[in-house]
């Protein structure tokens, strides 16, 4: 027996709580397929799947949302209650809320343009080590550059984005630059939204 369960929207830990009920009323085993909408509910849910000894993927499907698939075996719902609930633990979100990132070249500082785009490289590669991650990076003008197809920054990007970290690229500046079809990582953003989203930001970090 397969079930769907829905949790895009919830809060930790509704969507692992939703994920557990679900598990528990498959006695003959199956696949549970859960869609949230962030990646932090993704690594919940593959921990708890962990935890119980399921085999569990997590993949993103469309902007904001995510499947995870759960293999639950029959034992889950032979198991008799103990009387006491499991705590479930919920990974901590680590995008720093409201620190905005604004990347509006695709060389960072004044001089060597080969230095430049070497030392943007390597800030946004240090961007993703970081504990705590910026909870948005816009680009726009040259740098829009980095988030389309031929990027080096590709994949430190993507790997941003996986933690949660919002990736926006100026719609005008990829139309410019004729890159409004190589667009590879975040979504399209526009001024109204780049003045609020600077507006509204704690702080905002220019390399």
């Amino acid at each position: 027996m397969n079930r769907v369960v829905d949790a895009k929207g919830l809060a930790c830990p509704l969507p692992v709580v939703n994920a557990k009920k679900a598990a528990q009323e498959m006695k003959e085993g199956g696949i549970l397929t859960v869609y949230v909408d962030n990646e932090i509910a993704v690594q919940n849910l593959q921990k708890f799947a962990g935890q119980k000894g399921y085999e569990a993927s997590g993949k993103k499907i469309e902007e904001k949302v995510y499947e995870v698939t759960i293999h639950v075996t029959a034992a889950e719902g032979q198991t008799v209650s103990s009387g006491q609930e499991e705590e479930i633990a919920c990974t901590p979100d680590i995008r720093k809320k409201g620190i905005t990132v604004v990347v509006s070249s695709d060389q960072m500082g004044n001089g060597e343009e080969k230095l430049g785009r070497t030392l943007m490289k390597a800030f946004l590669f240090a961007l993703t080590r970081q504990d705590e991650l910026p909870e948005t990076i816009m680009f726009y003008n040259s740098g829009a550059f980095l988030s389309c197809e031929g990027s080096q920054s590709l994949e430190d990007l993507k790997n941003l984005e996986a933690e949660g970290v919002n990736i926006m690229t100026c719609g005008t500046c990829l139309d410019f630059y004729g890159l409004k079809e190589k667009l590879a990582v975040g979504t399209v953003t526009n001024m109204y939204e780049i003045v609020e989203t600077m507006e509204k930001a704690d702080k905002i970090i220019r390399p």
